[in-house]
């Protein structure tokens, strides 16, 4: 009897492609999905722009097969691992595939472009869609996107929004956004206002590495030939950080000093800030921060206000004798351009005013001289 040696492809089956990660930068936008087949935490972490997570393997499937591994062999972890992905492929093929045309077109990764998005990959061309994978998987993508980020920095220019605490730098923000401008709006990106008290309750922040896509995802849909506005940040916003060739560039580039009367700026922070005026006792915690700046005394003093009653009033003071001297002295000495700024006095707070010093902002911006 003649035994066959032949491997023979399935019938109608599309080869599987390899795109290297530094091309995956310039290409994702030619896919029609970006597929995800780690587990549910690794995706959580961080993955690709636009990425959907179909896990080959789940968290729990990923430790029993890891701990397979260690503690029996790899044949059998193998094999198990096969049984618990094939059957994870089959539910994701059902729930998100059969009503999918012909001419769909994934990109398909895992940590390493292995065997967990290899297997997807595998099947999804079995039945004849058009299927590529990241080279190097995710962690190739991580190590492309923080060489691309300089680039994507370098190819910008920026109007730096200065301004006291309460001055409404982000609600300015959101006016030019409005009205078209291009906005990098770093602390929407981290999910963090920027201050020892700017922690929104219930609102996580993102990893690094999610932050620092946010951040190169933002970037790179920006046009080179228009200004890109953002307010002027420390090096860390929460407990992510600002890119060093971002946080560079934003501290060379022009200026706009925003100013607001303090009954304004008052009014505003505790609109903005609600949730402590809803929530004295967690305005009290979040003041317990500022001990080893102001001592125990002050921050004691600003504590038996806030529970009298007397929010406005320390905020107040939380104002004038505590960020504005420390915004002074860290505009003055990292913002070079920000002797030349171009000054912008809003008269309160209002939407009109904003929209009016928006339209005025953008107009300036785009003069030859500006």
């Amino acid at each position: 009897m003649r035994v066959c040696t032949e491997a023979r492809p399935i019938i109608g089956a599309m080869p599987v492609h390899t795109l290297p990660a530094t091309e995956a930068l310039t290409r994702l936008h030619s896919f029609d999905a970006i597929i995800d087949a780690r587990t549910e935490d690794e995706y959580a972490l961080d993955h690709l722009p636009g990425a959907v997570n179909w896990p080959t393997l789940d968290n729990a499937e990923r430790i029993t097969i890891g701990t397979m591994y260690k503690q029996v062999n790899a044949f059998e972890a193998k094999k198990r691992g096969a049984a618990l992905s094939a059957r994870n492929i089959a539910a994701h093929i059902e729930r998100e595939v059969l009503d999918k045309p012909k001419h769909w077109k994934p990109l398909v990764y895992c940590w390493r472009g292995g065997n967990r998005s290899g297997a997807l990959a595998t099947i999804l061309g079995a039945i004849g869609f058009n299927v590529t994978l990241v080279e190097g998987g995710y962690k190739a993508w991580r190590a492309a996107l923080v060489d691309d980020l300089p680039r994507l920095v370098q190819r910008l220019h920026y109007r730096v929004v200065c301004g006291p605490t309460g001055s409404g730098k982000t609600r300015l923000l959101h006016a030019l956004a409005t009205q078209g401008a291009q906005v990098l709006d770093l602390e929407a990106l981290a999910n963090h206002r920027s201050s020892v008290l700017g922690h929104i309750p219930g609102v996580p922040q993102p990893s690094q590495k999610a932050f620092d896509s946010l951040i190169w995802n933002a970037l790179q849909g920006f046009d080179p030939a228009r200004p890109v506005f953002v307010e002027s940040e420390s090096k860390k916003v929460g407990n992510v950080r600002v890119p060093d060739a971002l946080i560079d560039a934003m501290r060379s580039s022009p200026c706009i000093d925003l100013r607001l009367s303090d009954e304004e700026r008052v009014a505003l922070l505790l609109e903005d800030y609600d949730f402590f005026v809803k929530d004295p006792d967690f305005f009290c915690q979040r003041l317990e921060a500022l001990t080893e700046l102001r001592g125990k005394a002050v921050v004691g003093e600003w504590i038996e206000k806030v529970k009298a009653g007397q929010t406005p009033a320390v905020v107040l003071e939380l104002l004038t004798e505590h960020y504005d001297p420390m915004y002074t002295q860290s505009i003055q000495r990292n913002f070079k351009q920000h002797g030349s700024a171009l000054p912008c006095v809003l008269a309160d707070r209002s939407r009109a005013a904003l929209s009016d010093l928006a339209r005025s902002l953008q107009l300036h911006a785009n003069t030859p001289t500006a």
